[in-house]
């Protein structure tokens, strides 16, 4: 008869799902300051007040300001392993992987708070420069014919996934607000394709 898993090791305890929580809510809430009063304005105590807790439970779980506002900018692509795609599909593959990250809430306040404090934050601007150069960069190249062209073809594709990311989820541009996925994925992988596999000239 084969064992049971050891129900504490197999779910979360409470006290694991609390401190999740918690951690969320000094995130969603350091996120909000950090947008409204930009860095050096915000404080630990304001961040701790909007979430509901007490400041030493934020400086517990991140260490300081500046750990927190590092863990706020911290966005993971998640890229997909596109190996065994045909390589004439990899860019409908591409814009459909993004625009479902950007569909996801979570993801898309992080990539919204990121966009924004990049604009007028060295740290912030720094942060979206390493998840392009350790993110996006190496996965390209794996995909080429010629990666050593894996920076010149990334740039290309990150301009057209953020563009369309900052005209649909943070300005609201129409018709980009209104279009479905599939609609979204037809007008624009095929340039994402492009950028990938045309001429470079």
């Amino acid at each position: 008869m084969a064992s049971q898993p050891d129900q504490t090791e197999a779910e979360p305890s409470s006290l694991q799902r609390r401190s999740e929580r918690t951690k969320a809510a000094i995130l969603a809430a350091a996120r909000t300051e950090f947008a409204s009063s930009g860095y050096q304005r915000s404080t630990i105590r304001a961040i701790a007040a909007d979430a509901g807790i007490d400041p030493a439970l934020v400086m517990r779980y991140y260490g300081s300001k500046e750990k927190l506002f590092h863990a706020v900018l911290d966005v993971d692509l998640t890229l997909p392993d596109l190996g065994n795609v045909p390589r004439e599909q990899l860019g409908e593959r591409i814009i459909r992987h993004f625009i479902g990250k950007w569909e996801d809430e979570r993801f898309r306040e992080a990539y919204i708070f990121l966009f924004r404090a990049a604009m007028g934050n060295e740290l912030a601007a720094a942060r979206m420069l390493t998840v392009f150069r350790e993110q996006v960069i190496p996965h390209t190249a794996a995909l080429l014919a010629v990666p050593a062209e894996a920076e010149q073809r990334a740039s290309a594709v990150m301009t057209q996934l953020v563009g369309l990311g900052t005209c649909r989820y943070v300005l609201g541009v129409p018709p980009l607000a209104e279009l479905t996925i599939d609609q979204l994925v037809a007008r624009f992988g095929p340039t994402i394709q492009r950028y990938l596999t045309g001429p470079l000239g």
